[in-house]
């Protein structure tokens, strides 16, 4: 079967998961559906209390089995501390074929894989792998699927029922002995809990662990006590020195500064920035780089942006301390800086749901005018690939990517013309991850090229000097510089799936070739 991406995805796949294939962006817009409601456990005594003194007895208690499905989030990032513990108390216990259904995964967590290689964990369903656990999916050794979806689309994939959760895991920085959920107050903040609200709202078994017990009314709370099964204490649940990355910090690199400048100046140019805009922004270097460029020309125009949401940084935060924005809608905290930046009254924590699910009645990316976004490759057709590397294997994650590129007026993509070695700007992408159907400009430090879908951008584009290229320009000029490069060589095996946000399959992943056995090229 042939997808509307023109991406073959085999029949056996469609009746192993019983999906369909992709077919277009806005295919479900106006469908009604029936939400999935979860187990609740009635309480009317007064004991006062959900503590639980450990992980292994809140596993009795919520009757872990084989085969269940138990989620995480990860406002820790690379400093969570969550996930390894409750995954080593179910290896204990002996417990098979466990799906993790988490919002991500990453190198936190790379103490998982044996648990994979051993069958305790057999299928992953995520936003995206990063690190060991991207590398032994590849590589085959999870049993099962690994389902990778947007943010947004997890959180349609709970409502529907289509994922069933047996028990919600969640880190809270602070908690009562009653179950009010708080990020922030203790220490080990992360800012926000917004892609484990919906969890909160859907699993079977809520838990919330923490390394800071609170009296209560641990208020406002934001995920409250009627949600919340029990409460286990920890000594650590992550440090929040590690929820900033690399790629969340000010960049010095010349070309990254340059594709920064291009971006500002197609968005001032275009029809939508004016007062009371809409914009997000991603966490790479180039993209902090054009939020902080577009700072300066909305001062010295006078200009104020009505909102900024989604994974904020500190230069996002700034524009809400100098007071250039109305608002901040939050969904995550890149750095330190946004986590401070929660205690200012006009900037809100909104759920993972009200953030960009699909399948509600109209998510904050539908009224964003800007995205600014990255990716590890672009194709000729716009398609855009945020999840496999140049060598095939799983080394990112969606992430809001598809999310907000279909809600945004204006998306716009930021990448190099080479990554490396490798074109970024190419014929095919290795997986289509976003469609490009909803992408509307590329940016490169070679030129920027524009959609021919969006003919009112080109159009509104005639008169401003900046390096115009086509996209096929633009991948000409890449495989003149390092000649095209040959494709990933992959096994038949299909190890995962790319989700589309409407829960149809965008995509596959193969198993990779082991490197002996590759062709020579």
């Amino acid at each position: 079967m042939i997808n509307a991406v023109g991406r073959e995805i085999p029949d056996y796949i469609l009746n192993q998961t019983g999906k369909k294939p992709f077919q277009g962006s806005f295919h479900y817009d106006g469908t009604i559906f029936k939400k999935h409601g979860p187990n609740v456990k009635v309480v009317m005594n007064n004991s006062g209390s959900k503590l639980v003194p450990t992980i292994d007895e809140v596993l009795d208690k919520c009757d872990a089995h084989d085969g269940m499905v138990v989620s995480f989030h990860h406002h820790f990032r690379d400093g969570d501390k969550v996930v390894c513990q409750v995954m080593e108390a179910i290896h204990r216990r002996g417990l098979k074929d466990i799906t993790i259904c988490a919002s991500s995964l990453g190198k936190a967590h790379d103490a998982l894989v044996p648990m994979i290689e051993d069958g305790t964990i057999t299928n992953i369903q995520s936003s995206g792998v990063r690190g060991k656990i991207g590398q032994a999916i590849s590589e085959g050794k999870l049993k099962g699927l690994a389902i990778m979806r947007s943010h947004g689309g997890r959180v349609r994939a709970l409502m529907t029922g289509e994922v069933k959760i047996d028990i919600a895991f969640i880190g809270s920085p602070t908690a009562d002995e009653y179950g009010n959920l708080r990020a922030i107050g203790g220490k080990s903040d992360c800012g926000v809990l917004s892609y484990a609200m919906p969890d909160s709202f859907h699993a079977n078994w809520v838990v919330g662990i923490t390394d800071c017990l609170v009296p209560y009314p641990n208020f406002p709370a934001h995920i409250g006590q009627t949600r919340v099964d029990y409460v286990v204490v920890v000594d650590e649940i992550g440090d929040p020195k590690k929820i900033a990355t690399g790629a969340a910090k000010p960049t010095t690199d010349q070309r990254k500064l340059l594709m920064a400048e291009y971006c500002t100046q197609f968005v001032v140019n275009t029809p939508y920035f004016k007062d009371g805009f809409s914009y997000q922004t991603g966490v790479g270097g180039a993209s902090i780089a054009s939020t902080l460029s577009l700072t300066k020309i909305m001062k010295e125009r006078n200009i104020r942006m009505g909102f900024g949401v989604g994974g904020l940084t500190k230069a996002m935060c700034d524009l809400l301390r100098n007071d250039q924005v109305n608002c901040l809608l939050d969904v995550q905290d890149f750095d330190t800086s946004a986590v401070e930046s929660v205690k200012n009254l006009k900037h809100f924590r909104i759920s993972a749901s009200e953030y960009a699910n699909p399948f509600n009645k109209g998510a904050v990316v539908n009224k964003l005018d800007f995205v600014i976004l990255a990716a590890l490759e672009v194709d000729v057709n716009f398609n855009c690939n945020v999840v496999v590397g140049s060598d095939g294997v799983i080394t990112g994650a969606q992430g809001g990517h598809p999310d907000t590129a279909a809600g945004a007026k204006c998306a716009i993509v930021i990448a190099p013309l080479l990554q490396g070695r490798i074109p970024a700007i190419c014929s095919e992408v290795t997986t289509v991850t976003t469609p490009g159907e909803t992408v509307d400009v590329v940016v490169t430090d070679y030129g920027i090229a524009i959609n021919p879908r969006r003919q009112d951008l080109i159009e509104c584009m005639k008169d401003v000097d900046l390096p115009f290229k086509t996209i096929e320009e633009l991948r000409d000029i890449a495989y003149s510089i390092v000649g095209e490069p040959e494709k990933v060589q992959f096994e038949d095996r299909i190890v995962g799936i790319i989700e589309a946000r409407d829960g149809t399959i965008m995509d596959v992943v193969r198993q990779i070739k082991p490197f002996e056995f590759r062709e020579e090229v």
